[in-house]
């Protein structure tokens, strides 16, 4: 058997519904510990509490010292998998990607409904994940999402729904594989991944959505705020109103960083439209375009790139290839 280390560290997978009210809190011992014995069919697992905390609560100081915690210890084992909150899983399960250098399987899973809820998906998508986290197939593709019989990249999955346990999809090209009673199958693979050692997280990146009417008045407050990088997702294929070009500029002048993603969740930002805030017309004021990542991973991936460098060309080639 292979040994796999679970890694803990909160939210819904970690919580139970109180009876009598109706909420959902933190409990005193994690409510999966007592049945661990149904992961023993599978591997020897030993597990860890690294935080107890609800995602909302997870901050990218949190994700550096989990992956921190998994270089310290992957050597001891076959596989980790670490459970989360899933409101932001999906940052975390990129943040991995993006700084673990290892072939092993990194696994993240939650849950949509606490473990004494009907319905819970919690001990089935732990189990679920133990299950890939064994295979040999599922090394070598990076930090893997596993919820509701799907495996998904961490770069391409994000939560669809506020409640459905079928929440985390991969809108641009589906899951990378399935879980079936009786298989693991992966019916594509990951061509190329790339990662990036830091030691610290210490700069301040804003992430702001665009919309009909916007004006200049946010960016003004972002940059008074001393921002070390923006994200903004821009409308369409990557277009911004006329009224925000100004302080982008002074923005970029002050050699901030912009990176461009789309609200859409699907596709790519291009440079097509030349008009004064068109896509072609911002990449030429020198605004990066970040192909098809989402507003959250671009943050993410920013926030991790200028721990290594603020070279304006060597981040447009790093968003072009994410």
């Amino acid at each position: 058997m292979k040994n796999i280390l679970l890694i803990h560290t909160g939210g819904t997978i970690s919580m139970l519904e109180n009876k009598e009210t109706g909420e959902v809190t933190t409990a005193e011992e994690h409510p999966l510990t007592a049945i661990s014995d149904h992961l023993h069919a599978y591997a020897n697992v030993d597990e860890i509490i690294e935080f107890d905390l609800p995602s909302p609560q997870i901050t990218p100081q949190h994700m550096l010292k989990l992956a921190k915690k998994i270089e310290q210890v992957i050597s001891m084992y076959d596989g980790i998998v670490v459970t989360h909150g899933t409101d932001t899983l999906e940052e975390t399960a990129y943040f991995l990607d993006l700084v673990l250098e290892t072939e092993k399987p990194i696994i993240l899973t939650g849950a949509m409904r606490s473990s004494n809820e009907i319905g819970s998906d919690a001990l089935y998508n732990l189990i679920s994940s133990l299950r890939v986290s064994v295979e040999d197939e599922a090394s070598r593709k990076g930090v893997l999402v596993v919820m509701n019989d799907e495996i998904h990249t961490a770069k391409h999955v994000t939560k669809t729904s506020t409640s459905n346990i079928a929440t985390f999809q991969s809108p641009q090209y589906g899951p990378i594989g399935i879980i079936t009673k009786d298989a693991i199958l992966f019916h594509h693979t990951i061509l190329s991944r790339h990662t990036n050692k830091i030691h610290n997280i210490s700069k301040n990146v804003f992430l702001l959505k665009s919309y009909a009417g916007m004006d200049a008045r946010l960016l003004e407050a972002i940059y008074q705020a001393k921002a070390d990088g923006i994200v903004i997702e821009g409308l369409g294929q990557g277009n911004l109103p006329k009224e925000t070009l100004e302080t982008l500029k002074k923005i970029m002048d002050d050699h901030i960083p912009v990176i461009l993603t789309s609200r859409c969740y699907q596709g790519t930002v291009q440079p097509t439209y030349s008009y004064d805030g068109g896509g072609k017309h911002l990449k030429e004021m020198g605004v990066i375009l970040a192909n098809s990542l989402t507003g959250p991973k671009a943050r993410i991936k920013l926030l991790i790139e200028l721990e290594n460098t603020t070279n304006g060309e060597i981040l447009r080639q790093s968003f072009a290839k994410n």
